[in-house]
């Protein structure tokens, strides 16, 4: 069963309202036709807590904090992270970038607590495409990844200045050139 208190037109819900169930789950805010639609404020008895907006029932626009904490600031679309966003997740990670039916998915920049970086492609919540990796000890990564992996053609640089250019196969070098900081090549 549910609670609502507010305005209606038509003996629907529409206007300013609250809406309880009794799981404990709240919403207050606008409803249109029975649905939720304009701004409103969810809760959930876990903690997760969106304000934003709505259309036809649904999260459109706003903030998701998150029971497992962290939040998500951004679009949304069918209840899931969808479109430009920005989540913080509560160990300090942080992405910003496409996000899609839920996953990271598109151009993004992903900033971890330990200092690393990454700039560019995901597919499916995985680096995917062309990107580039800074790590925190200095060494970088600037080239083609394929779930996650480097695979294809990119540059490794190390924190003492040596470099690899070349091909690049389930995250090990396959084929190219090694070069020494103090000029030698391999």
């Amino acid at each position: 069963g549910r609670k609502y208190v507010g305005q209606f037109r038509d003996g629907k819900y529409h206007g300013q309202g609250t809406l309880t169930s009794l799981t404990g789950q709240s919403y207050v805010g606008e409803f249109r036709d029975d649905s939720k639609h304009g701004q409103g404020i969810e809760t959930w008895p876990n903690g997760q807590k969106y304000v934003g907006q709505y259309r036809d029932d649904k999260m459109y626009q706003g903030t998701l904090t998150l029971f497992i904490g962290g939040e998500y600031v951004g679009e949304f679309r069918d209840e899931k992270m969808h479109g430009q966003g920005t989540l913080t997740q509560s160990n300090g990670n942080k992405y910003v970038g496409e996000f899609r039916d839920g996953k990271r998915h598109g151009q993004g920049t992903y900033t971890f607590a330990n200092g690393q970086k990454y700039v560019g492609e995901f597919r499916d919540d995985k680096t995917h495409g062309q990107g580039t990796w800074t790590f925190a000890n200095g060494e970088k990564y600037v080239g083609a990844l394929i779930d996650g992996k480097k695979h294809g053609q990119g540059t490794y640089t190390y924190a003492n200045g040596d470099e690899y250019v070349g091909e690049f196969r389930d995250n090990e070098m396959h084929q190219g050139t090694y070069t020494f900081a103090g000029g030698g090549q391999y």
